[in-house]
């Protein structure tokens, strides 16, 4: 082996490409899985959700007490999780009394909904099971002591299918009258829409707003937000539409302190803040994004009349706006990104951020002097920093002169070189949703790979968010001909640039990122194997209740109304061009999903057989859509690395090789 020598003195060595041993091994990213949500407070205390993927992954509820230490509210098995809408929501809300916190919570592996009282010491069901279909579920709670009621948005199954389904925003009894007793849960309002969030409610206490949508629209194409009026009895009356429509998204509404209304929409092609109808801050970036779960927050009004903001364009920062100027003033720090969470206490702001070089974090901003800090979930270095590659925003041309975001991660290592001479592998990552986008934040995924010498591209292809309403609207009836092309122009503008070997490209992705994964491999010549998991695979079984309601017509947008063009659902199926399938892949597969169930890489893996393609397909029981368990994350992040070794041709050193089947 060839020893060169830095500049620091220690020595480099000579090795090719992926072959590098890392201090990142895959039980260490796993470990690191997943990131804090659903911040709240709680008088003074911030509360959150955190993950626990080394307890089953369930969700724990975390406090931060006045002293500075963490305390995790319930123990296992308790898991603080909604399943509406299969992506879930925000499941817990609490408050402040003389004796204690009063909590209630969504418990994912029933989905009732519990309270847990000051003195007692086991959580008490409110809500009861349902022996219908999917059942009974809850998310957005809010507390209403004042009526001895929680209010919260009720997903309830009526048949066996996964569409036969209702929503509605309801009052549970704290009293638990209605833990045995669906009838003892009172319907808030006679209005009927297909999807719900939960209803806010104004300062006074006489008017609420919440949004609503409908089929074949998902919240990202046309929202409806609706005000009523708040009867004696706590019943919605009058309902009526005061923004938003078909072709407008309202992401969020919330009720200043005065009482006026605020909403986020994109009525100009970006989400923008709107005060009464009124635009505070008019620019060509975000104030509010996809809203996949009820309960996501972009912005949070303070009782100064301040409003707390996540904004920006390809990246979201933490920012204070008045309203009165439109100024905005983010606050400083390490942090380059922050997730939709947001929640406030007199001049205090919660939110989640994260950096290239930091996880995601609890911050707490104060309104009046500016200074931001940790309070929770403090990133702490799993590796030594010199480790960590330091990652590039790129834009690159794909066809038609069109724009293409990326964040690339150069592969590196501070004791390892490649030979001279050597291209590295790279690793094409397309993202889920595909309404969505990948934020540049340290991820031990990728410091996986990075760490061996494998670069990796994340691409937030035509249809991503983050870029305004035109940029994602590329991807309308487009989808496995935007993404595709898009991910192949970047792989290949990195080949041609000197930046990646073109012999040595893969593609990989979750859900929709497999549903890309998957088309690319079967419609491109691009890449030397692929990783496909948990994907969309055939669209017209997907179309036919092959999926759970909420993107049950997400393919009208994304292909065509079916009735129109049901040709495009056979013609961008990857099921229906197995043939063109000619790199190894590796297929990961959680055996209860019920959005993207097993059934579809079944059918696909019948029509590879005998064909002479090298294979493998993991199954994990009791994983559903995303991995949440340490030992899923730990296999399937090596087998991924199992994978590229064995086609790229370098050694991964305790990594066991792959089995294949052709």
């Amino acid at each position: 082996m060839e020893i060169d020598e830095r500049e620091a003195g220690q020595p480099v060595r000579t090795l090719a490409y992926g072959s590098w041993p890392s201090p990142v091994d895959a039980a260490l990213a796993a470990a690191h899985d997943g990131r804090p949500e659903d911040v709240g407070f709680v008088g003074d205390e911030v509360w959150w959700t955190a993950p626990r993927p080394a307890e089953g992954g369930r969700r724990a509820l975390v406090r931060r007490r006045a002293d500075g230490t963490e305390e995790t509210v319930l123990p296992a098995p308790w898991n603080v999780r909604s399943r509406v809408m299969e992506y879930g929501g925000r499941p817990w809300t609490a408050t402040a009394t003389d004796a204690g916190p009063l909590v209630v919570f969504v418990h994912h592996a029933d989905q009732r909904l519990y309270a847990l009282r000051p003195g007692e010491s086991d959580p008490r069901p409110l809500t009861p099971l349902s022996p219908v279909g999917g059942g009974l579920r809850w998310v957005e709670p809010q507390l209403r002591v004042e009526r001895g009621e929680v209010w919260c948005v009720l997903e309830e199954f009526t048949g066996e299918g996964p569409s036969d389904v209702r929503r509605v925003p309801v009052a549970v009894p704290l009293d638990g009258s209605a833990a045995e007793d669906r009838a003892a849960v009172r319907e808030l309002t006679a209005e009927r829409h297909r999807f719900v969030t939960g209803p806010r409610l104004s300062p006074d206490g006489r008017r609420v707003a919440w949004l609503a949508w409908d089929h074949p629209r998902m919240p990202w194409d046309g929202t409806e937000l609706i005000v009523a009026a708040v009867t004696a009895d706590g019943v919605f009356a009058e309902p009526r539409t005061v923004a938003g429509g078909p072709e407008e998204s309202v992401a969020q509404a919330d009720w200043a302190a005065d009482g006026a209304l605020l909403h986020a929409s994109d009525r100009t092609g970006w989400w923008n803040l709107y005060r009464d109808g009124r635009p505070l801050c008019p620019r060509e970036e975000e104030f509010g994004g996809p809203l996949w779960k009820p309960g996501l927050t972009w912005f949070a009004p303070l009782e100064s009349g301040l409003v707390a903001v996540v904004h920006g364009r390809g990246a979201t920062a933490l920012g204070i706006l008045d309203p009165e100027t439109g100024e905005v003033v983010d606050a400083a720090g390490p942090w380059t990104e922050f997730a939709p969470a947001l929640a406030v206490h007199g001049d205090r702001i919660a939110a989640v951020g994260a950096g290239p070089r930091s996880g995601y974090e609890v911050i707490e901003l104060d309104a009046r002097t500016g200074r931001a800090r940790v309070v929770g979930a403090a990133h702490e270095d799993a590796v030594d920093p010199a480790h960590c590659t330091e990652p590039e925003i790129r834009t690159f041309t794909g066809p038609d002169g069109r724009e293409i975001h990326a964040h690339l991660h150069p592969p590196h290592h501070p004791g390892y070189t490649a030979p001279e001479g050597e291209l590295p592998p790279y690793v094409i990552r397309a993202h889920g949703g595909p309404t969505s986008r990948s934020p540049l934040v340290l991820d031990l995924e990728i410091a996986y790979f990075t760490s061996r010498g494998i670069g990796v591209a994340d691409v937030n292809y035509g249809g991503s968010t983050g870029y305004g309403r035109a940029y994602r609207e590329r991807l309308r009836e487009q989808w496995g001909v935007v993404d595709v092309a898009d991910c192949a122009a970047v792989a290949l503008a990195l080949a041609e640039e000197g930046t990646a070997d073109r012999a040595r490209l893969a593609i990989r992705g979750g859900s929709a990122g497999g549903w890309t994964s998957a088309a690319s491999l079967a419609t491109t010549d691009v890449y030397a194997c692929g990783t496909v998991i948990y994907p969309v695979l055939d669209l017209t079984d997907w179309a036919a209740d092959g999926t759970h309601d909420f993107e049950s017509r997400y393919l009208e947008t994304l292909i065509g109304p079916y009735a129109e063009v049901p040709d495009r659902y056979a013609e961008r199926s990857p099921t229906e061009h197995a043939d063109g399938i000619t790199a190894p892949f590796v297929l990961l597969q959680g055996l209860d999903d019920p959005i993207c169930p097993p059934a579809q890489c079944e059918r696909l893996l019948a029509k590879m057989a005998g064909r002479g393609v090298p294979h493998a397909y993991l199954t994990f029981e009791g994983e559903g859509h995303g991995f949440r368990r340490v030992e899923t994350l730990v296999r399937a992040l090596e087998a991924e690395l199992a994978l590229y070794a064995r086609v790229f041709g370098f050694e991964a050193p305790g990594v066991a090789p792959l089995e294949m089947t052709a």
